[in-house]
């Protein structure tokens, strides 16, 4: 991985130190020579997806979780980041069946909430296959108004993969902040193939857009379809982001009729090369 010129915004003096973590992450991983062994020599690959299911109110204004769970259904993914997917206000509970959600879709929430009847934190729920073993690490995200991630290191059948699963701020100045926080994190861990997937709520491209914080780590930004407002979509406010680059492939909006009407998001669904993919990627970064 190519790390590119980084000119840090005014007011933002700790992109220098995130900038200069990652880079200390990608060179550790350089050095290790056992690293590529830490992957299966089977290939594989993963369909994953991100949604922010609006509390499961529809853009007809009805609550239905049923539905969420059949858009979910639809998409046939093996791993998918939820935003939020629990109550906002007073006990945050989780919204969805998941006796429905394993029958239909063959997911179930990995255990993040404080909760036993909740489904994330601050929202954000993180979806597998039943058996999926996995480390959780809940992220508080600096800003305004009260946001979280959630990091989870998945242990997989093809390999290791890190998750972070984030709903971002609707002010700028907090947006950049969270995504050097989540940057972080993610330097605090083992190097390993990692996703970004979540509501990052940036509709501003260039110098200030806060996916400018993401580009140390995470290569330039690739253009994403558009996925807001679900109706007519014309604002790219969801991600799905990998590292390294070449991780994530085939990034499109899941545009059923069914998803129109269930969110004011329409959910991405994505490709993820593990495996022996995984490894050439990781061997030319």
């Amino acid at each position: 991985m190519t790390l590119l010129p980084f000119r840090p915004l005014a007011g933002t003096p700790g992109i220098r130190r995130v900038a200069r973590r990652v880079r200390r992450l990608v060179r550790d991983f350089r050095d290790r020579p056992d690293a590529p062994r830490a992957y299966s020599a089977a290939e594989g690959e993963l369909r994953v997806a991100s949604w922010n299911l609006h509390k499961c109110v529809g853009t007809d204004g009805k609550f239905d979780p049923h539905r969420s769970i059949s858009v979910i259904a639809e998409m046939g993914a093996d791993l998918v980041a939820l935003q939020e997917a629990d109550k906002r206000f007073g006990r945050r509970t989780g919204l969805l069946d998941i006796a429905a959600l394993e029958r239909e879709a063959g997911l179930v929430p990995l255990s993040i909430s404080e909760l036993p009847d909740g489904h994330g934190w601050h929202g954000n729920a993180l979806l597998v296959r039943p058996g999926t073993q996995a480390r959780i690490r809940r992220l508080r995200l600096p800003g305004a108004e009260p946001r979280g991630a959630v990091v989870a290191e998945l242990d997989l059948p093809m390999g290791p993969l890190r998750v972070v699963g984030a709903h971002l701020g609707l002010l700028l100045s907090s947006r950049q902040r969270q995504a050097i926080a989540i940057l972080d994190a993610i330097a605090e861990g083992e190097p390993m193939p990692t996703l970004l997937l979540g509501d990052l709520n940036e509709w501003r491209p260039g110098a200030k857009s806060s996916l400018r914080m993401l580009e140390p780590f995470f290569g330039p930004t690739p253009k994403a379809p558009p996925s807001f407002p679900a109706r007519m979509p014309v604002l790219a406010l969801d991600r799905i982001l990998g590292w390294p680059q070449g991780l994530v492939t085939d990034v499109v909006t899941h545009d059923s009729p069914r998803a129109r009407v269930a969110s004011d998001h329409l959910p991405l669904t994505a490709r993820v090369r593990l495996g022996e993919g995984a490894q050439a990627l990781l061997r030319a970064a």
